[in-house]
């Protein structure tokens, strides 16, 4: 079955045979293939889909000669499905390593490499502006790499971790890979419920991922009202390792609302590759001393240390006023494009989220139904399915790529693929 992963003989969402069927072609128990499908799971290879079986995951943690998280847009369709920032809004990089060329001198050493001091200052001042508490922090190859630390720190293979439904894709793919259990957490427009929190912590999770801001897919930010109501429901919870994801960082023009702190073990991760650019591998981590320390020792004896160069380089640009200002026209601008198509969904009578970031989430009948007409139409969007355990069917759409003129004629796409029209009226 691995083997068929990589090759692209088995493609992501192909079922696996049933498990009896399968024993009856090999000549084996049905007992020795369903400890092999066990395997798979705990390698996060497939999954168990209720009445449709076993299915190979959307991204497996293998290298296969294919895409493996959607099929490719189709030629010559607007492609709305890959989550990336513009590309026309990232600040140039160009100036920053040509003084930081000039700058640097002597390479760094082995001994030599560390946090930055300089970067771990101009963190912890964003930080504590933002009411993080910073006085421990490390730093990380950007979110995820943060995510997955932290995870094999505190976790062990078979244990539960709470995760937003819908969240985002990476995660849930890479819970799977560690051999962790995912349990959904409903989200709304302030971020993850309170009942569902409280019915995740009753089935015995051992972490909590929270997007403060920017939630992929649903662009979901916790609100004040519901961050106060989640630190009550967590306080003093010796037993859990709290994660707090904020991705998106100066992108979210919202207020920021932490939970940090309100558990015994916790961590706030905060990336620059939405801001910067997604080449910047780098996200800096801030939490209790203990999940800190467990973090950057583990980096130690792994990879060692996220390259000064590019702390230097992430320090410039945070120092530097004309980037700031980019990354302010940049949020402005992203508001505009997901609050019009929001906005312009609604005028059509489609419901559809988007409070923060760079996704809109519109609910669907049907995701197949819908991918397969906006395609026709010329837009490609991502299946919700991606990013759902439970959830209700939608689909997500990255609005990076649109021009405020493109607007209208995609929610209309949108309209006429979700209300089709039969004998020149709308059903």
């Amino acid at each position: 079955m691995e083997s068929g992963i990589r090759t692209g003989a088995l493609a992501p969402g192909d079922a696996l045979p049933a498990v009896r069927a399968l024993a009856g072609q090999l000549g084996v128990s049905p007992a020795t293939v369903a400890k092999a499908y066990q395997e798979l799971r705990h390698r996060g290879l497939v999954a168990t889909a209720g009445r449709h079986g076993t299915r190979v995951r959307p991204r497996p943690p293998v290298a296969t000669r294919r895409a493996a998280l959607a099929p490719p847009p189709r030629p010559g369709t607007r492609d709305l499905s890959d989550g990336h920032p513009d590309r026309r809004l990232l600040p140039p990089l160009g100036p920053h390593l040509a003084a930081l060329a000039a700058e640097v001198g002597t390479p760094t050493g082995y001994a030599d490499a560390a946090v930055l001091p300089e970067l771990a200052d101009a963190a912890r001042d964003r930080f504590t502006a933002d009411g993080v508490p910073a006085a421990e922090l490390t730093v990380t190859g950007g979110a995820l790499d943060g995510i997955e630390r932290l995870l094999a720190a505190h976790l062990r293979p078979g244990d539960a971790v709470a995760v937003e439904d819908p969240g985002w894709a990476n995660l849930l793919d890479l819970v799977a890979a560690l051999g962790l259990r995912t349990v959904g957490v409903p989200v709304d427009d302030e971020g993850p419920s309170v009942a569902g929190v409280r019915a995740a912590l009753a089935a015995g999770v051992r972490a909590l991922v929270v997007t403060s801001r920017a939630q992929n897919p649903t662009g979901a930010a916790v609100s004040a009202d519901r961050a106060a109501a989640l630190r009550r429901l967590l306080a003093g919870r010796a037993d859990l390792l709290l994660i707090e994801d904020d991705h998106a960082a100066e992108l979210a023009r919202v207020p920021l609302h932490p939970l940090a702190g309100a558990t015994a073990a916790w961590a706030f991760v905060r990336s620059v590759s939405k801001p910067y650019g997604p080449d910047l591998r780098l996200a800096v981590l801030a939490g209790d001393e203990a999940t800190v320390a467990r973090v950057a020792g583990r980096a130690r004896v792994g990879a060692g240390w996220v390259s000064t160069v590019l702390q230097r380089l992430v320090l410039s640009l945070w120092r530097d006023p004309a980037t700031a200002e980019l990354v302010r026209r940049a949020a402005d601008g992203y508001d505009r494009r997901r609050d019009g198509l929001v906005a312009a969904l609604a005028a059509r009578g489609l419901a559809a989220h988007g409070r923060t970031g760079i996704n809109v989430w519109v609910p669907v009948p049907d995701e197949t139904v819908a991918v397969t007409a906006l395609r026709d139409a010329g837009w490609s969007v991502a299946p919700g399915g991606l990013y759902r355990i439970a959830a209700a069917p939608a689909v997500r759409i990255t609005v990076s790529p649109l021009d405020e003129p493109d607007l209208p004629p995609l929610a209309d796409a949108l309209a006429r693929a979700l209300h089709p029209v039969q004998g020149g009226a709308p059903y």
